[in-house]
């Protein structure tokens, strides 16, 4: 297996990615050509105006109150957002949220807090709970998913609010596929579409796709049903990305939330990746991200690291040793989704068991899967249990609360919701 010679993805990673000439991948490319000198971040953000007054016109033109919509979790980047067009742009911002049901109690906590400190209006869609285990059974055994039915929520219900409210302007923050593995350029200006929803939010799968599998019926999917085209062409509805128009910086913003707006990260160790602030408010993650392990051989520590050493913020040789503690790591929240799903943990693995990638994989003389070329085999590293000796998240008090670190654990936040960790997902 070839990793990229900066940060640590196979060649395997999905949305697809691509090594140059030097063996760098392209999502270090993309994050590389944000800092070209040639990026006018100032003529992006005259643009982002323009398409705001536009916006504020048409909803002046409808009778609309709201000039856009925002879709929200309670997450770092979206309480970011909601702060940005609210508060420095002076927009007055529907916020829509996709109640998935697989929560967090820092993420409602956020949630909360998010709707108490903007005073925007809020829509909410809450998923039955049977039609949940009914999609996301299905799911886990066709393309190995437990949260599609999140993705294809939040990235449905936006637009079908829209539609009803004749709202003609989406804003989302960062594109995570950009993000993560250079899918598209920064000179594109792109924007989003319902092929990409289909095509990487939910699998190449359309929810009348669903229909009569494992007992998924109409009513199931009605969530997941986008607007036409002719209903998208008559209220004039795009989706634009935050970070096509500002030097986004996830790690920077949320700090500047939790200064401005209480945004609460959790203080506990997390199972599958050092990050504690990011994806806080998914319940469902580490099994989601442990399924993509099984699948291709990497996970949530790869995410994570490879994004901290484009930045500067990491050394390769902390990252190295991150990915090893943290990819391999069965949750402990499989067997609870197990029984949620009504399925045993030997079936869980057996549905995954077609789905691994051969050539990140291989059976040992036991019968045993391992990782082939793992990327702490393949480059040396030192085996050590104190990270950042050497590296600056790892080192300075000011990254305390944002990653963890166990010889400088963070802070305790004195809220329950946020010092604690919950086995379960709440569901309201």
């Amino acid at each position: 297996m070839k990793f990229c010679k900066k940060c640590f993805y196979p060649e395997n990673a999905k949305p697809t990615i691509i090594f140059d000439t030097d063996g760098v991948c392209s999502g270090c490319n993309y994050h590389s050509s944000r800092k070209d000198k040639d990026v006018d971040w100032v003529e992006r953000e005259k643009i982002f105006q323009d398409i705001l007054d536009e916006a504020k016109n048409m909803a002046k033109e409808r009778g609309n109150s709201h000039d856009c919509i925002i879709p929200i979790s309670g997450g770092k980047d979206s309480t970011f957002q909601v702060w940005l067009l609210k508060e420095k742009y002076g927009m007055n911002p529907l916020l829509v949220s996709f109640n998935h049901g697989f929560n967090t109690p820092s993420g409602l906590r956020n949630l909360r807090n998010l709707v108490e400190k903007s005073g925007c209006d809020l829509i909410t869609y809450t998923a039955g709970k049977e039609s949940v285990r009914k999609i996301a059974k299905y799911m886990v055994e066709k393309v190995g998913d437990i949260t599609w039915h999140y993705h294809a929520g939040i990235k449905t219900l936006p637009f079908k609010v829209a539609v009803e409210k004749n709202i003609p302007l989406i804003i989302w923050g960062e594109h995570g596929y950009a993000e993560l593995t250079g899918l598209v350029s920064l000179k594109d200006f792109v924007e989003f579409t319902k092929w990409s929803r289909t095509e990487h939010d939910m699998r190449g799968i359309e929810a009348e796709e669903l229909i009569g599998k494992n007992g998924i019926t109409k009513a199931d999917i009605e969530p997941y049903i986008y607007p036409s085209d002719e209903q998208i062409t008559e209220t004039e509805v795009r989706g634009i990305y935050l970070s096509n128009f500002f030097n986004w910086n996830g790690e920077e913003n949320t700090k500047l939330m939790k200064k401005l707006w209480n945004f609460g990260s959790i203080s506990y160790k997390r199972e599958r990746t050092f990050n504690i602030h990011a994806k806080i408010d998914d319940h469902a993650n580490d099994v989601h991200d442990y399924m993509k392990f099984i699948k291709f051989g990497y996970g949530r520590g790869t995410d994570d690291a490879s994004m901290e050493i484009r930045h500067g913020r990491i050394t390769r040789q902390d990252g190295i040793a991150l990915v090893k503690e943290y990819d391999p790591k069965e949750p402990s929240s499989l067997e609870f989704y197990c029984k949620f799903l009504n399925i045993t943990k030997k079936e869980f693995y057996d549905y995954l068991e077609p789905m691994r990638d051969l050539n990140a994989w291989k059976k040992n003389n036991f019968g045993e899967w391992e990782l082939i070329d793992p990327i702490w085999k393949k480059e040396s590293y030192s085996n050590h249990n104190e990270f950042g000796k050497d590296s600056i998240i790892f080192n300075q008090d000011k990254y305390k609360n944002m990653y963890f670190n166990p010889r400088n654990k963070p802070d305790l936040s004195g809220e329950i919701e946020l010092d604690e960790k919950s086995p379960f997902f709440i569901w309201y």
